[in-house]
């Protein structure tokens, strides 16, 4: 009986504690909360901790972005930044992160993690979202508005996780928002604030996420465990650096490494802290910040990188040379990093770049050029830094060979990006700079004597003999050497290894009698090296060599570009093959001069354009002015230093202005450089009104060139003052007075261009519609008689500019005013604005010359 009792028992024990039972529970007792937790939540806590098992090993870090991320399930901190993470709540529409983790790998590509993103069915984060759900439907125990059953909290806090890691970040806050209004008691309580915070953050409201973490931290009723601040610590770092707030970020992330325990999380809070502590310039405190990176490392990977990094901070001025690169020998000397060598190598150049010592540095990249290869990005970056040095000195082609070849090897996207971009930059500079340099050797030839052009020739070709007889030397001990090693290297051989090991392979894919595999043995390297030198000639390393061309070295593509033959000819030891290329016609002379001059200007742009050296740019354009080419590039190159000078160094601008004056006064770029462009105004004071009215003033009374000169210098002692765009349609009535009708134009079709959204821009408009129309202007002589205009010759335009810069001159001595001119427009008064904006019939003056030059 007390064996049945007790079966009997159990039963009526169960079907109480069934939650599914009609009877409305008021409490969560023991039996209750252990049937949630066993029953449901369980299979959901697994679900998501597989899940986060999954990101942990798909996540690669990214090295080369700005930062890493401190947890490696979280979003990549540059994606977010970027904002190519998604942050949408809706479920239409594919989403990276939704059920799978989004990794960025060294490439630049996604990498998708956890769940399988073609896969049917749901995720393991849908599954996490959907059994936490169930367990809530389940076994929540709400009475008054209280949550009874303790573990429904474990339920909420999954549910919240699983769709933040989803990009839901609206749906889990809604999830926590449970907790805060039923279950306002519990001690676990902070933990949730933490991930409502961290949703702000991922929602980019960080002044919101700011704020909680701050009353967690401050609120004295809130006491957080060590197990809160480890997480709250690296989420309030995460939010500083989101939120542009550097500094914050590296002093939280210092209490983040003192709370944190795990080697790994350490190790990672140290490097990202080291990262952004180098981007503060902050390089002495980022150095011991990558040394406990590396300290606490659980990686190769990390290690290497960290050490790396560590010799970016190196400050050539302030650290020891000496005991910096001791340092990187001892490490590199481990075993450990025997596969490692070529990044320790590529640090070391880094240092030595770092003290100035640029040949010590060239020599480590080239090391670590011809150790076997760990990380592609990294010899690509090698390569890069031996780009680097070329390009400093001006040496483009070879720099833009080292860029190409790192561009072969790299990985991480948005650097080969870059450097795709820079090469095809520096080739078409490179084009530029070569016709340049070839140009002018001709044109310098051409102007040497016959004499001169022998003596420069006979020791051109004495350098000629010496390269030949070094090269001939080579060759012969080649010869002599050939066939020298004749020793048995078969496998019976004393000589040979005779070892068995299956990582043997001196006879690999070779007959085992008698090889002539070069590389067998290094005894027979110089010989192999030498035969495929005689016939395959210098060849890179690159798919279907025996295809290419066979000019493929650096200084050979130097010589192709200066137009240097490479085939010897016979008679390339005689002075006179070299003089009789020398071209001598005018005309040819002419089109090497236009060209250089044409490619210099180019060149000008492109340091600008491209690479933002406007230092070098104003140089390369200044030397083109003092070389005289024709008009139209003159100009150009002085318009071009104008415009890159003119807000950054006005010494220069200024003096390209006073040229482009000087020398093309009625042009469009005269007008331009005397009113450059701004829309950056502020109001207007009385003092300029006044100076205005007084211009205005002397306008009404003929007085133009004492208008002008008062609107010259209020312009240039206020140039931001509001009333700027009157001032200029002023100038522009007063040259309709003095200049003439093409000039006016010039300066409304400024006017229209830098202040079209004006009312004076406006005005402008509507008499350029005018001016530009057939309506003939009548010219009267002393009289007040009309003069008949004949049909005149079409000058060029150098003429029309001489000929209208005569007219002014004269123009200077005395004007004649026809009586029957009417009265201009008037541009406006001071401080207001016109609301008639139609355009009166304009009248210009003409000069007693002017009027005499049209009679004849």
């Amino acid at each position: 009986m007390r064996k049945y009792l007790l079966i009997i028992l159990a039963v009526v024990s169960v079907i109480a504690c069934n939650p599914r039972h009609k009877k409305k529970k008021t409490k969560s007792g023991p039996i209750n909360r252990f049937m949630t937790f066993h029953n449901t939540l369980f299979n959901s806590r697994e679900s998501f901790l597989a899940e986060m098992e999954s990101r942990d090993k798909a996540h690669v870090d990214n090295f080369y972005d700005p930062y890493i991320s401190v947890y490696t399930t979280e979003d990549n901190l540059t994606d977010v930044q970027n904002g190519t993470v998604a942050t949408d709540n809706s479920d239409s529409g594919p989403m990276p992160l939704r059920g799978a983790t989004r990794n960025t790998s060294p490439d630049g590509n996604e990498r998708m993690g956890g769940a399988n993103p073609n896969k049917k069915g749901a995720t393991t984060l849908q599954i996490t979202e959907a059994k936490a759900l169930k367990t809530i439907t389940k076994y929540s125990v709400l009475v008054n508005s209280v949550e009874k059953n303790k573990k429904i909290f474990d339920a909420y806090i999954l549910l919240a996780k699983a769709r933040m890691y989803q990009g839901k970040y609206l749906e889990s806050l809604d999830a926590l928002g449970y907790i805060f209004n039923t279950m306002s008691k519990d001690k676990r309580l902070p933990l949730a604030r933490i991930y409502q915070a961290v949703n702000y953050s991922k929602l980019k409201e960080y002044y919101r996420a700011d704020e909680v973490f701050r009353d967690l931290e401050e609120d004295p009723k809130i006491k957080l465990t060590k197990e809160h601040k480890r997480i709250l610590k690296v989420y309030q770092a995460d939010n500083f650096l989101k939120w542009g707030k550097k500094e914050l970020a590296a002093e939280v992330l210092e209490e983040a490494f003192t709370y944190n325990k795990n080697r790994k999380i350490k190790s990672r809070i140290a490097y990202l802290r080291g990262q952004i502590l180098s981007n503060l310039n902050r390089k002495d405190e980022a150095r011991e910040s990558f040394a406990a990176a590396y300290k606490y490392a659980n990686s190769y990977e990390f290690e290497v990188k960290s050490q790396i990094e560590i010799a970016k901070t190196f400050d050539g001025k302030a650290d020891s040379y000496d005991e910096a690169m001791a340092y990187l020998a001892k490490i590199a000397k481990k075993g450990t990093y025997a596969s490692r060598k070529n990044e320790l190598y590529y640090a070391s150049g880094l240092i030595a770049t770092s003290a100035t010592k640029d040949s010590i540095a060239d020599s480590f990249f080239r090391k670590a050029l011809k150790e076997k290869q760990s990380d592609p990005q990294i010899r690509g970056l090698t390569y890069s830094e031996l780009a680097k040095k070329y390009f400093a000195k001006d040496d483009y082609l070879t720099a833009g060979v080292y860029y190409d070849s790192a561009l072969a090897v790299m990985t991480y996207k948005p650097e080969k990006d870059r450097l795709t971009d820079l090469t095809a930059n520096i080739k078409k500079l490179s084009k530029n700079y070569y016709v340049v340099k070839k140009n002018d050797s001709i044109l310098n030839l051409s102007k040497m004597s016959l004499d001169e052009k022998r003596e420069y020739f006979t020791k051109y070709i004495e350098k000629i003999k010496q390269k030949e007889a070094v090269e001939e030397l080579e060759k012969k001990r080649a010869e002599r050497s050939k066939g020298f090693d004749n020793s048995d290297y078969n496998a019976n051989s004393i000589f040979a290894n005779n070892s068995t090991d299956a990582g043997s392979f001196q006879n690999f894919g070779i007959n085992t009698g008698g090889s002539t595999f070069y590389f067998a043995n290094a005894n027979n390297i110089p010989r192999g090296e030498t035969s495929f030198k005689q016939t395959w000639g210098n060849r890179t390393l690159m798919d279907n060599w025996r295809y290419s061309a066979k000019t493929t070295t650096i200084e050979e593509m130097k010589n192709e570009a200066l137009g240097i033959a490479n085939a010897p000819d016979p008679r390339r030891l005689e002075p006179e093959f070299y003089i009789e290329k020398i071209p001598t016609s005018p005309e040819e002379l002419g089109r090497l001069k236009k060209d250089r001059d044409t490619a210099s200007l180019g060149m000008g742009r492109m340091y600008e354009s491209f690479f933002g050296n406007t230092k070098l740019a104003t140089k390369t354009l200044y030397d083109l002015v003092d070389n005289k080419p024709d008009e139209e590039t003159d100009l150009m190159a002085l318009y071009n230093i104008f415009i890159f000078n003119y807000e950054k160094n006005p010494a220069d601008a200024e003096k390209a202005k006073q040229l482009i004056l000087e020398k093309y006064p009625y042009t469009s770029y005269a007008e331009f450089v005397k009113n450059p462009k701004n829309k950056d105004f502020n109001k207007s004071s009385e003092d300029v009104e006044k100076l205005y009215a007084d211009a205005y003033t002397l306008y009404l009374t003929e007085k133009y060139a004492e208008s002008n000169t008062m609107i010259d210098k209020a312009i240039a002692d206020n140039p931001k003052d509001a009333l700027v765009p009157k001032f200029y349609l002023l100038q522009a009535y007063n040259a309709g007075k003095t200049a003439g009708k093409e000039i006016m134009i010039l300066q409304l079709e400024q006017i229209v261009l830098n202040y079209g959204k004006t009312p004076e821009g406006k005005k402008a408009k509507d008499l350029l519609k005018y001016l530009k129309s057939d309506v003939k202007l009548e010219l009267t002589d002393e009289s007040g008689n009309a003069i008949s205009q004949k049909p005149q010759p079409t000058n060029t335009a150098s003429e029309e500019a001489k000929q209208r810069l005569k007219q002014q001159l004269d123009a200077s001595e005395g004007s004649v005013a026809s009586p029957a001119t009417p009265s201009i427009s008037r541009p406006g008064t001071p401080g207001g604005n016109e609301t008639n904006t139609q355009p009166q019939q304009v009248e210009f003056k003409t000069t007693k010359a002017e009027q005499v030059k049209k009679n004849k």
